[in-house]
């Protein structure tokens, strides 16, 4: 479809990008609000769904048009991520692009790494990285730092769903498959033979799955500190963001393309593959039209709960329903995207 034809079309629904190391979120969205006006379609409102530091790549799902209205549900929503801890040295960032504030000879042996994994699993309290977006009496933790202040942070409760070592450091890491390094490479020694040597990690790759509000930068540092020395992060990436996985991503390349007039549909994901958790509803164009103007509709024989309600397929409004009264939570006003 040419640039001009876009140019009466709004879209709504999901790009899910694979983001490069490098590039911040607030780029990553100013990005693809250039390739739409590349591509000639009028302007839409564009967001993200949770930010991903520049450092770290993976995952970023943006939100396009009608979309932006369920991007604060991503923020709820759990992570997977994919780690490395360097040990030896920990940074004031707990990344690769601090300054050195602390080293250590000590290198923790692999059976110790994976026995204390379970001591990070479950709800835990973690203190947030100094240079964090964090507010602190209105101003980001993290600009608080660079100017030398003091920041003082404050220690959160957060959910570690599930924490592993990545089962071949020779592969790319994955979220399944999370068996032991030690365990299942050919040529180790036997772990329970008591004469076997010990096997000392440098650096350790992890896989876990995080409640929102957690620090992947900090969960490294504690598990470092818990092994008897320090350590940072040397590679992030996350593999799943709510309901959107890697699989479903696109490369910073192929939404450029995009930009030169590749069709916006074969990446572009509904509006409703963000409510992947919600039941769908069905409504009748008479009920549809009463949602629309906000109307509370009675006599739902439906259990109590939130709906995604569609006529026929196009969406209409997340519903609250509540002892068979039905009250709008997210009303929208999409349109026909027809490439």
């Amino acid at each position: 479809m040419s640039a001009a034809a876009n140019s009466t079309i709004k879209p709504d629904g999901w790009l899910v990008l694979d983001k490069p190391r490098g590039l911040g979120s607030t780029q990553a969205v100013g990005a693809v609000k250039r390739v739409l006006r590349e591509a000639g379609y009028a302007k839409t409102k564009v967001g993200h769904g949770g930010t991903l530091d520049p450092l770290a790549e993976g995952v970023l799902p943006i939100a396009l048009g009608e979309a932006t209205k369920l991007a604060g549900r991503m923020l709820d929503a759990s992570k997977v991520y994919e780690f490395t801890i360097q040990f030896g040295e920990e940074t004031d960032t707990l990344d690769t692009e601090g300054e050195v504030v602390e080293r250590s000879d000590r290198r923790p042996p692999m059976l110790a790494v994976a026995a204390v994994l379970e001591h990070f699993t479950g709800e835990i309290e973690q203190l947030p990285p100094t240079y964090s977006a964090l507010k602190i009496d209105g101003r980001r933790a993290y600009d608080r730092a660079r100017a030398g202040e003091e920041v003082e942070m404050t220690p959160r409760r957060v959910t570690i769903h599930e924490l592993s070592l990545f089962r071949d450091a020779g592969e790319a890491p994955k979220a399944a498959d999370l068996t032991s390094t030690f365990a299942t490479t050919t040529g180790r020694p036997d772990p329970y033979d008591p004469g076997a040597p010990l096997e000392l990690a440098d650096s350790v790759t992890l896989v876990a799955h995080v409640s929102k509000g957690t620090y992947i930068r900090s969960l490294a540092r504690d598990i470092a500190r818990a092994l008897g020395t320090v350590g940072h992060v040397t590679y992030l990436r996350r593999s799943k963001a709510g309901p959107f996985t890697e699989n479903q991503a696109i490369s910073l390349d192929s939404l450029n393309e995009i930009g030169k007039g590749a069709p916006l549909h074969q990446s572009l994901l509904p509006l409703e593959a963000g409510l992947d958790d919600i039941p769908a509803l069905s409504l009748d164009p008479d009920s549809a039209q009463a949602v629309r103007q906000g109307r509370v509709i009675s006599g739902m024989p439906h259990k109590d709960g939130l709906y995604f309600a569609k006529l026929e397929d196009i969406p209409v409004a997340l519903l609250e329903i509540v002892g068979g009264t039905a009250k709008v939570v997210r009303g929208f006003n999409t349109s026909d995207v027809a490439e």
